[in-house]
């Protein structure tokens, strides 16, 4: 199992709370504040214990013992009343503090993820992504709790300790400092190998909900095949495995707690006898008795509130090192250094020389096409022909390994990327809905977008009549990737989208497949309003949706075989007369 960089994640820890540093001092101060009063509490013990051993030997009068502990009191009373106070800014503090850190994480990694490039989402699951990122993020907490309310206080309260008892017993803080460095390295060492089960425990845990994501992605198709209790069975293995995981990482505190007990014991033992020796040779008092004993009890709290501080700080740093992973993924598509926003003037594209591969298998080779402004041009083949990979490239999705890919006569790689994705629109073949509005869906394209111009898009998409029949209108809410709508729905609203948007260049892949003869039908005039005055690219395995394109692209194996226009096509022995001779009989392939 891969070790944790904990280096690296304190790295950005620090670098993440630096940015509060006035607020860290202010606690930090707030801290050492309070662990004084708890030292007092038991320096008050023992003044209480000489002076009450005096007055009963007849060393003390009566009323001067009575004033002491009327002063006694008084004093406690004020410890307890500013601690109070203490601890109320202390938990202010921190709260803001964590409450801030938190949300930093959440937006870096939200906004670090989403700017990944195209593959990283293609090879990386949802459920998994989305797990990580929660609990990553509250893992902030964690680390920041164990270092205020564990690490921190700990310390300080051994070096008040040790200050303390150097001035009155230096054997027993002798003692007390032995078993402290054998009660922290013990602890160290095992919790570290719980650390690296915890990280293996969490991996199983991450596929789990990931699985869970994908049972209810695609739960129609569990219904329509009848697969309950199929997936049912794998999800017990799955959890059955997880809990596996789980509990040899929580195993670990048998040995912890055992071997830490001990220690105490031992440590225990030797510090009662080496101070009764020292009081009945009369070099201790029977307060200075009492202050060593109730020091001790309280360092021996913060020793075990230490361990327990490494057991959350090594289960928060495992949570947070499964969300850090992914700041060591790069954008393998990179803007330029000089790299300018684009604003097309003259929609034409050309791909020119254009080699691509993916991984080891060669998509397109020396692919050469040039689409002339306001013209639209179709791309048909067979499936793995490499249309869709054409659109790819085009949207920078992936980066070209030879060659170049020029709109307005300037090479892609020439602008920014989000620029570039932003002056195309595309209707894909699958219209994926946010979980939102009908009327945010289609706003989305153009959320600077007037009322009247959503409208407007509506009314061209034919979406108009469709929206009156909901309950709710144009604040029906789609459901989970457009659940609650038909294909012909969807397609609507991606096609009022994409009017919204009114970009110069439109891509339609694979637009209409998906629906019945009908429901094209009665897209087609959306469509036909969609491409006016715009340069379009079209993919499409429907023959019949492209016969009045400008040209049409006959693609195989990454290569262009044949092209021209409909008429021309269908008159020249070839793969696309081929195709419409299939189609033409009824098959679609």
């Amino acid at each position: 199992m891969k070790r944790i960089e904990k280096k690296e994640n304190l790295r950005l820890y620090y670098n993440l709370v630096k940015k509060y540093k006035f607020v860290v001092v202010c606690l930090v101060l707030l801290i050492l504040f309070l662990e004084i009063t708890y030292i007092a509490d038991t320096f008050l013990f023992k003044l209480l214990t000489d002076k009450g051993n005096e007055f009963f030997s007849g060393l003390l009068l009566k009323q001067d013992f009575f004033y002491f502990l009327g002063v006694l009191a008084l004093v406690y009373i004020f410890l307890v009343l500013i601690r109070s106070i203490g601890i109320w800014f202390q938990f202010h503090l921190l709260n803001r503090l964590e409450i801030n850190m938190i949300a930093d994480v959440k937006k870096k990694f939200f906004n670090h993820i989403l700017g990944l490039s195209y593959s990283f989402h293609a090879t990386n699951k949802t459920g998994q992504i989305i797990s990580k990122l929660i609990r990553g993020s509250n893992a902030i907490e964690g680390i920041t709790d164990v270092f205020l309310f564990h690490f921190l206080p700990f310390f300080l309260k051994f070096i008040l300790v040790a200050v303390a008892l150097i001035y009155l017993d230096w054997l027993s803080l002798v003692v007390i400092f032995v078993v402290v460095i054998f009660f922290m390295i013990y602890s160290i060492f095992i919790y570290n190998k719980q650390q690296l089960a915890k990280l293996e425990a969490n991996k199983a845990d991450d596929y789990e909900k990931s699985m869970i994501s994908d049972t209810f992605t695609n739960i129609e198709s569990i219904k329509y095949f009848g697969k309950e209790d199929s997936v049912k069975r794998k999800y017990s293995k799955l959890v059955e495995i997880t809990g596996f995981l789980f509990l040899r990482s929580w195993n670990f505190v048998r040995w912890a707690d055992s071997g830490l007990y001990l220690i105490l014991g031992f440590g225990t033992f030797f510090l009662i006898y080496f101070s009764i020796l020292k009081f009945m040779s009369g070099l201790l008092s029977l307060g200075d008795l009492v202050f060593i004993y109730t020091t001790f009890g309280s360092l021996v709290g913060s020793m075990y509130g230490f361990v327990g501080g490494i057991r959350g700080y090594n289960r928060a740093v495992a949570d947070f090192e499964s969300l850090y992973a992914y700041n060591r993924f790069e954008n393998e598509i990179k803007n330029k250094a000089d790299a300018v926003s684009l604003k097309i003037r003259d929609p034409v594209i050309e791909f020119k020389n254009v080699d691509f591969s993916y991984g080891k298998r060669q998509i397109l080779h020396r692919f050469n096409l040039r689409i002339d402004a306001y013209k639209k041009v179709a791309l048909v083949g067979h499936s793995g022909s490499g249309k869709s990979t054409v659109v790819r490239l085009l949207y920078r999705l992936f980066d070209v390994d030879f060659g170049g890919i020029l709109i307005d006569n300037r090479n892609i790689k020439d602008f920014e990327q989000e620029s570039l994705r932003s002056e195309m629109s595309i209707v894909p073949q699958e219209c994926i809905l946010f979980d939102d509005t009908i009327y945010n869906n289609i706003k989305f394209s153009n959320p600077q977008a007037k009322k009247e111009d959503i409208l407007r898009a509506i009314k061209y998409a034919q979406l108009d009549g469709i929206i009156k029949k909901f309950y709710s209108g144009l604040n029906t809410v789609v459901g989970e990737r457009g659940v609650k709508l038909s294909g012909g729905e969807k397609q609507r609203i991606s096609i009022a989208r994409a009017i919204l948007a009114n970009k110069k260049i439109i891509v339609l892949d694979e637009a209409t497949s998906a629906l019945d003869s009908k429901t094209e039908y009665e897209i087609r005039k959306a469509m036909d309003r969609l491409m006016y005055g715009k340069t379009c690219i079209i993919i499409a395995h429907r023959l019949s949706t492209i016969m009045n394109a400008d040209v049409i692209v006959v693609m195989d194996k990454g290569k262009i075989v044949q092209i021209g226009k409909h008429s021309q096509l269908i008159r020249q022995d070839g793969m696309y007369k081929r195709l419409w001779n299939l189609q033409k009989g009824g098959y679609i392939k």
